[in-house]
């Protein structure tokens, strides 16, 4: 591939970032404005975009992203943030990083998302989807869910059934390059918490070093993914936004919100390569909840 051809790519796959962030926000604030205020007050949050820039470890200015973020009457805390990021890997990063070990620069581009809601019965979702480049180039990311109410986190649940479906949906447009089974299989194993011997929510998809050979069908099942998401996750917030909730079920929510702080600082690649490429701290850990307990 030559370089012309290369930052054509990484042009397309950055915008497409981007646009997503755009439909994703203003379907968030949409989503606010429906919430009923006699459940969650009158003032309907906004998101609040603020800019970032990094350097990678030699100095060298290394891009940077926005961050965006909504505290609200729906969502508690949510954030959705685009970064374009690039540079060389630190020595001790390399040997973890396709492609690294032989030349340590790398490009990476994509988006991130996490939802936390006030209502305990919608659930919480995470969602990122990304294209880096060292030596080699791939895609990666994925979309799962987190109910945190125990009737709620069984695959027979409503919420679970359309989920499921919807990624099954997305992967299944591109089968040649994205088994709903294998991609399925590898959220399951991902997002589980080995010291407690349970999964974190009720899964989705997972998918990481994507390169078929066919870079525009790669991207084409990337923009699927965010598409299902855009699509089926807001339709399930408003399946939920009217039910009431006791302090019983509220509490039970923070408490298995702990859940997700433990992955996120125990597990998560994503958390890791934020910050050990210098990232913004204040953007990769945006993801964990505002309020949590552990009893």
């Amino acid at each position: 591939m030559d370089a012309g051809q290369l930052e054509g790519r990484k042009t397309r796959a950055r915008g497409w970032f981007e646009s997503l962030r755009d439909a994703v926000c203003a379907a968030f604030e949409a989503l606010e404005e429906t919430a009923p205020a006699a459940l969650y007050g009158a003032s309907a949050g906004r998101f609040v975009r603020t800019p970032w820039t990094r350097a990678d470890h030699t100095g060298a200015a290394g891009g940077g992203g926005v961050m965006s973020m909504m505290k609200g009457r729906l969502f508690e805390k949510v954030g959705v943030h685009v970064s374009t990021v690039f540079g060389e890997f630190a020595p001790e990063f390399r040997g973890q990083i396709p492609g690294a070990d032989a030349d340590p620069r790398f490009w990476a581009s994509g988006i991130s998302l996490i939802a936390h809601h006030w209502n305990p019965h919608v659930p919480a979702v995470h969602m990122n989807t990304r294209f880096v480049v060292t030596s080699k180039a791939w895609f990666g990311g994925g979309a799962d869910l987190t109910p945190v109410l125990d009737a709620r986190r069984t695959q027979d649940d409503p919420d679970s059934r359309d989920f499921h479906a919807a990624m099954r949906t997305a992967c299944d447009a591109h089968a040649a390059v994205a088994p709903y089974d294998k991609y399925k299989k590898w959220c399951d194993e991902y997002f589980f918490l080995k010291h407690r011997n349970e999964m974190r929510g009720i899964g989705g998809i997972f998918y990481d070093y994507l390169d078929s050979g066919d870079w525009d069908a790669d991207l084409a099942f990337t923009q699927d993914v965010g598409r299902a998401f855009l699509d089926i996750y807001p339709a399930l917030v408003l399946r939920n936004i009217s039910l009431p909730w006791s302090e019983a079920q509220r509490e039970e929510q923070l408490v298995r919100r702990g859940r997700y702080v433990e992955f996120n600082l125990l597990y998560d690649r994503g958390t890791v390569f934020g910050l050990k490429t210098g990232g913004n701290v204040d953007s990769i850990l945006s993801s964990m909840p505002p309020v949590v307990k552990w009893p």
